[in-house]
């Protein structure tokens, strides 16, 4: 078992007996369509995580459920911060407490990839490593992982596919109506601003259409991620 909540102190120190290791996932609530749970990006980030964790040693901290930047900060059921500075405070209370118990190392792992989001955990690990602190930090991001099978999006098919790996029962695609029936090859883009106007079948779903998803590439994409993963935090 790697999930710290769950572990009680003798087992924390065996496991870190063995990797000195703590993972921190970070997600958020935010709108991820009709078809997928507002906690999305945290879901992935912990589930990831805990793979990792079973795989090279470590444990896993209970996710942070607040992110910043993204484009879906007024959706419903989103809570978005305005700027990284209230998690970055959070985030650092943690690794100094961690720090003080002796970890060597903290993997910053976000399961929501908004730019924004991603300069707050990368700047983060930077400041912590430049201020000479005996534990290590690394900051990564789920879409940092080169040559994905499936290539990333929000709600889309490398989100839906991916969590329908860890949580296929929080997948409904049913919730979407039908695709339309096209004549040519024409199909509407993805990434357009016609997926924000509210009343789109697809509302918020940004890259490409997630009704196509194959649940039969979710044991390959969620093994790349976290054999990626294990192998960046070695």
């Amino acid at each position: 078992m790697h999930q710290l909540e769950l572990l009680r102190p003798h087992e924390i120190r065996a496991e870190l007996a063995r990797a000195s290791r703590v993972y921190l996932p970070l997600g958020t609530i935010e709108w991820h369509c009709e078809h997928l749970p507002v906690g999305l990006d945290a879901l992935t980030a912990h589930g990831v995580c805990l793979r990792a964790a079973q795989r090279s040693g470590g444990v896993v901290y209970p996710t942070l459920h607040y992110g910043t930047g993204g484009g879906h900060g007024i959706y419903p059921w989103t809570v978005m911060m305005e700027t990284g500075s209230e998690i970055v405070a959070q985030l650092r209370k943690t690794l100094a407490r961690l720090e003080v118990f002796g970890v060597a190392q903290a993997v910053l792992f976000t399961g929501h990839f908004a730019d924004e989001q991603i300069a707050m955990v990368r700047q983060l690990a930077q400041d912590w490593q430049t201020e000479g602190h005996a534990l290590q930090v690394q900051a990564l991001s789920i879409n940092m992982l080169p040559h994905p099978p499936i290539a990333p999006d929000h709600a889309g098919p490398f989100e839906t596919t991916l969590l329908h790996a860890l949580w296929p029962e929080r997948v409904d695609i049913a919730q979407l109506p039908p695709k339309p029936v096209r004549t040519g090859n024409i199909e509407e883009d993805g990434w357009g601003p016609q997926r924000h106007v509210q009343g789109h079948p697809l509302w918020g779903v940004v890259g490409p259409d997630p009704r196509d998803f194959d649940p039969a590439r979710g044991s390959e994409l969620l093994e790349a991620v976290v054999a990626w993963l294990v192998e960046e935090v070695a």
